[in-house]
């Protein structure tokens, strides 16, 4: 294994991980702002649930995403 590319490749999933899945939180969450289902105060349970099928792994964090 080439601990320099896995690296390399690990970090750029990562940063596509974190951009994307803030890019659609953010969408969802102004439209339920915008449609009523939020009032803008709340705070959000969110779970993110990462699965590797290769090597097993199921790895599940779980946190508040306070919208004020």
């Amino acid at each position: 294994m080439n601990d320099e590319a896995f690296n390399a490749s690990l970090r750029k999933f990562l940063r596509t991980v974190g951009v994307t899945s803030q890019q659609e939180i953010e969408k969802a969450v102004a439209a339920a702002v915008a449609d009523g289902r939020l009032k803008g105060n709340e705070t959000l349970q969110a779970r993110m649930v990462l699965t590797i099928g290769e090597i097993a792994l199921t790895h599940t964090t779980d946190a508040e995403i306070a919208l004020e």
